[in-house]
């Protein structure tokens, strides 16, 4: 697969940290997770139990902002184009996007050797990025309810109710960061299916030459080496 310029319209410097903030709250709510599970080392569990509620509370409000931002910060809708918009279209469905999702199963699992033409994220990515804020605000609600200064309020009180008492909450939470884990290990393959190109604008800003996009069909309408002079158009000139 040719690969699209890796612009930073595509990935702005707030959606870069967030990412990160995301990526080390999940990684250290894992690890604290499985050691309040089973501590495996002794005298560490109170420092692990205030690891945990605070990358919990701090992913729940990354996860809020973002979200909200997104109504009003603007990105490039397509890879290998400058050219931006309310970066909450990304995550509705998009016409470029349509009828593209069995196509896009087919190039993830090796049966289809040509990219589908999709906008900046393809059906299936959309589908895992509206999930998870549902996933992370779900965790956030029962790691309240096992919170001690917080599970005796009304609203936690329900759901304990609701799930079976605090053994059941306890499962549920349980059950769902395996989900998480699995989240994250489909989302590195996907990323690197995808471009491997965004990876290094994801984590450091750095942007990446590769083909210039028409914002409006998707086409490829020429290549960028990101030097001082204008990108070359599919016939090899230069705009």
């Amino acid at each position: 697969m040719a690969h699209r310029a890796a612009y930073r319209e595509a990935h702005p410097l707030y959606t870069v940290i967030s990412h990160w903030i995301n990526l080390v709250c999940m990684l250290t709510l894992i690890f604290s997770g499985f050691y309040i599970h089973y501590p495996f080392y002794p005298g560490a569990m109170g420092v692990m139990r205030g690891l945990h509620v605070a990358m919990g509370f701090i992913i729940l409000i990354n996860c809020i902002v973002r979200i909200i931002a997104s109504f009003f910060i603007k990105t490039a809708q397509l890879e290998g184009t400058r050219e931006v918009d309310a970066e909450i279209k990304n995550w509705v469905p998009q016409k470029i996007n349509r009828h593209q999702l069995i196509p896009m199963v087919k190039y993830y699992l090796f049966a289809k050797k040509a990219h589908p033409i999709v906008n900046k994220f393809n059906p299936m990515q959309k589908i895992s990025y509206v999930l998870i804020p549902f996933l992370i605000l779900f965790m956030g609600y029962t790691g309240l309810c096992l919170w001690a200064p917080t599970q005796t309020m009304g609203v936690f009180q329900a759901g304990i109710e609701l799930f079976g008492g605090l053994p059941g909450v306890r499962v549920l939470h349980y059950i769902f960061m395996w989900v998480f884990i699995a989240f994250m290990i489909i989302h590195v393959y996907l990323a690197i299916a995808e471009d491997s190109a965004l990876v290094g604008l994801m984590f450091l800003w750095r942007e990446h030459e590769g083909y210039v996009s028409d914002p409006k069909t998707g086409e490829i309408v020429g290549y960028d080496d990101l030097s001082d002079k204008a990108p070359k158009t599919a016939a090899g000139e230069s705009n």
